[in-house]
């Protein structure tokens, strides 16, 4: 699919990954609305980039169906979808002070899976209505974005790589049960990535978080994923598939 003059959501698009897709998107033409709970960074983005931002909680229904529909109006259906809203989590099962919460895993499993599968089924439902493009007759794509951690999850990572793994196993069912709409539906697993998620790691464990990574030794930078979500959009022979972002890591147990 050609990005230029497609509309595109970026769900978490106010920072990290989904801001670094966002401004490639942007640059490459296509008209972008940025889902975001903190809708003063999303706006200042969508400033910067001519594009548009509206505060959307992906875990609502109704809120990102309301949100869909605006940028609808704005921009037309978006045939690009790239679902970058997440959450980590790092908690012991049972830790000192007993066992975890299970609100707080429910929260990790709403936000992260449910909220993607969220937003991908009411942008699958829009996209349906677009004209088929080109010789194959696409009608878009969604980019979802797991993790690592859906493969080799550490100690205290069970909601997390739990969620992330719905993420991955979610992935080619969906791209089977929308390929008769010509919509195809990819997912990217990345790795170490500098992220704000990072921010509050010393720069001591940042760089032994870099160290583990066998080549090259550092932390994947946001335009990397936006890189590959790029390349995901323009070949449409991707397709049903997860693709890791990890420089060949794969996590130890702590």
């Amino acid at each position: 699919m050609e990005p230029k003059n497609s509309a595109a959501l970026v769900s978490g698009g106010a920072s990290g990954m989904g801001a670094a897709t966002a401004r490639l998107l942007s640059q490459a033409g296509a008209r972008v609305t940025i889902l975001d709970r903190d809708i003063e960074r999303a706006t200042a983005l969508a400033e910067e980039i001519n594009g548009l931002a509206i505060s959307c909680d992906v875990t609502d229904g109704n809120n990102v169906q309301a949100a869909i529909n605006q940028a609808q109006a704005a921009h037309g259906i978006a045939r690009i979808c790239i679902n970058c809203a997440g959450i980590i989590h790092s908690k012991r099962m049972v830790g000192k002070q007993g066992p975890l919460p299970l609100e707080e895993f429910q929260q990790v499993i709403q936000i992260n899976l449910v909220g993607t599968f969220n937003l991908m089924r009411l942008a699958a439902a829009a996209m349906m209505q677009a004209e088929p493009l080109g010789q194959s007759g696409e009608r878009g794509i969604i980019i979802n974005t797991a993790s690592v951690a859906a493969f080799e999850g550490q100690i205290g990572q069970t909601a997390y790589s739990a969620s992330k793994s719905g993420v991955v196993g979610m992935t080619l069912p969906a791209a089977r049960e929308l390929a008769q709409w010509g919509i195809r539906v990819m997912t990217i697993a990345p790795g170490l990535v500098d992220t704000p998620m990072l921010d509050k790691i010393p720069a001591e464990a940042r760089q032994s978080l870099a160290n583990s990574v066998p080549f090259p030794k550092r932390l994947a930078d946001p335009t990397e994923y936006a890189k590959l979500a790029m390349h995901i959009i323009e070949n449409e022979m991707l397709n049903g598939e997860v693709i890791r972002l990890d420089c060949a890591l794969r996590m130890q147990e702590k």
